[in-house]
């Protein structure tokens, strides 16, 4: 099949070289190059490096509304287009233009989580289950029919690991989906949009750890962060972002308060403690939190949520 493909993150990329491996990827789109780092350098998306590796053609228009970019389109006269994470919402004029329309690529059990951040919500909300399904595409934002769809426990994974989870089972449906778009057989199923919830952006704010919280709702806010929007707190004088902790049922500390260990760095919160295990100080390289602990002297042994 003649397929573009639209996407950007890590999430999309095991999408696009499935597709490669099967279908005649016509052109990719990704969202234009992002400064990175302190010296605003321009990186190139995933699925950018991703389409150069595999030699198909890229292209980074800023918004698919401009003329030039439709026009683009209907000369390549694709019969599908996937969409994985692509962070550009497709206008009806593009929406209408394949025969066999556009599919994404959703990293959630739909209608549970709609939007831009469903991985991370999911984790956020404590949802013991994720997934990922095909969706075929409307003017709503992620309101239209699936036809596949895959649920994985969500147990202790942080949003890396869940989203990669995610990625590679997604790849395996879409060309499932494909198959049976093309002999006939595509079953469309309609959301429920009583049990949709909105996968908001995350705020930097929401991620910021907080002694007056539970256990529980500090290591999710650790397993929902990423480098865009880390889980930090300023621990024993020092701005720190927290890459792994674990709660310590067997542990005591009164909340906000922190006892230092040997080898370990130990957390009160609301209704108990948790334990460090892989740590960021600012400026330098992530640690083991027992590396951290033997360079600490003199610190105050007190927590709190970073302003």
């Amino acid at each position: 099949m003649r397929v573009v493909f639209m996407g950007t993150p890590d999430f999309a990329v095991p999408s696009l070289q499935a597709l490669a491996s099967q279908h005649e990827v016509l052109v990719v789109f990704s969202r234009p190059d992002a400064a990175s780092g302190r010296g605003g350098k321009l990186l190139p998306s995933a699925v950018k490096t991703a389409a150069v590796e595999l030699g198909i053609p890229v292209e980074t228009p800023r918004t698919l509304r401009d003329e030039q970019v439709r026009a683009r389109l209907r000369e390549l006269a694709p019969e599908l287009i996937v969409v994985a994470a692509y962070g550009c919402i497709l206008p009806p004029a593009v929406l209408e233009l394949p025969r066999y329309g556009c599919v994404n690529v959703h990293g959630s059990l739909l209608p549970r989580w709609r939007g831009a951040a469903p991985v991370q919500r999911a984790i956020l909300a404590g949802d013991e289950t994720a997934g990922v399904c095909i969706m075929r595409m409307e003017e709503g934002l992620d309101t239209g029919d699936w036809c596949l769809s895959h649920s994985l426990p969500i147990a202790d994974m942080n949003a890396q690991e869940l989203s990669s989870a995610l990625a590679s089972v997604g790849a395996q449906l879409l060309l499932r989906a494909i198959d049976q778009l093309q002999d006939g057989s595509v079953v469309w199923h309609a959301q429920d949009d009583a049990l949709s919830c909105y996968a908001a952006k995350i705020e930097k704010s929401e991620l910021l750890l907080d002694p007056v919280a539970s256990v529980q709702d500090n290591l999710r806010r650790v397993r929902a962060s990423t480098s865009a929007a880390p889980a930090r707190a300023l621990i024993c004088g020092h701005p720190i972002t927290v890459l792994r902790a674990q709660a310590v049922p067997d542990a005591h500390a009164d909340e906000g308060c922190v006892v230092l260990e040997r080898k370990r760095v130990l957390l009160g919160a609301a209704d108990g403690v948790f334990a460090l295990t892989e740590l960021k100080p600012d400026g330098k390289k992530a640690m083991p939190a027992a590396a951290w602990r033997a360079g600490l002297k003199d610190v105050p042994l007190e927590w709190g949520r970073l302003a």
